[in-house]
């Protein structure tokens, strides 16, 4: 059974996630910790995300405030927004990746935060947001969590806003992969899944692109990214 809006705002709420999941991404930051400015140096090219928040943009007011959940290391995603203007604030679970965030962009915040801990309202709420990004941060979730997070996003943007999204296009529940001598626990779903998932959550996609990608220095394989535009209905 789909549930409806009013279901999707309780869930958020309490950070968006049901009761009995249980978050511990202890690991995944501390490889994240480790890899550092390594990360850019093994993704130097992010064509899709790019032209991704130049879609965001387009449809963003003057000075927006904007969101970047899984932020990194601020480059390029916050670096866009803060230079067209917008008020961005940016949030990751790595607090080494969050160094290198407010070194790279210094006209954003960024805020040591969890993804489920996020809320708009009541203590340590973030208010709302015109847009929000959310680049390859929900593939670090078990399949369980991801439509959890989604109506979290939801519910941190205002009505009509926007959301950009990507994830990797692959048939994964929280399997282990080598990641720069780390493993990492990712999942993914094949593109009609991905589309399926999104609007159950909330959002309406008005535009979607694809893009093969061979990280550069990595034993990491090839892989499909899949770049969505959507709107919150």
């Amino acid at each position: 059974m789909n549930e409806g809006p009013g279901q999707r705002e309780n869930d958020a709420a309490a950070g968006g996630y049901a009761p009995g999941l249980v978050v511990d991404r202890t690991g995944q930051a501390e490889a994240f910790d480790a890899i550092g400015k390594r990360y850019d140096e093994a993704f130097p090219h992010k064509e899709g995300q790019i032209a991704a928040v130049q879609r965001l943009l387009a449809e963003l007011p003057a000075q927006a405030r904007v969101l970047d959940v899984g932020c990194g290391t601020g480059l390029p995603t916050s670096g866009q927004l803060a230079d067209a203007g917008h008020r961005v604030t940016g949030v990751d679970l790595s607090a080494g990746m969050l160094e290198l965030a407010r070194a790279n962009v210094p006209g954003a915040e960024f805020l040591h935060r969890d993804l489920a801990s996020l809320r708009a309202e009541g203590p340590g709420g973030l208010g709302r947001f015109d847009g929000v990004t959310c680049f390859f941060t929900l593939l670090m979730l078990p399949r369980e969590e991801i439509p959890h997070a989604l109506r979290l996003l939801r519910s941190l943007l205002v009505p009509g806003g926007h959301l950009a999204l990507s994830m990797v296009e692959a048939d994964l529940d929280d399997a282990g992969i080598p990641f720069l001598g780390h493993t990492l626990r990712v999942s993914g779903y094949l593109r009609e899944e991905l589309r399926r998932v999104v609007t159950e959550a909330g959002f309406e996609i008005t535009g979607e692109d694809d893009y093969a990608y061979a990280p550069a220095s990595t034993d990491a394989p090839p892989e499909y990214q899949l770049f969505l535009n959507c709107r919150r209905d």
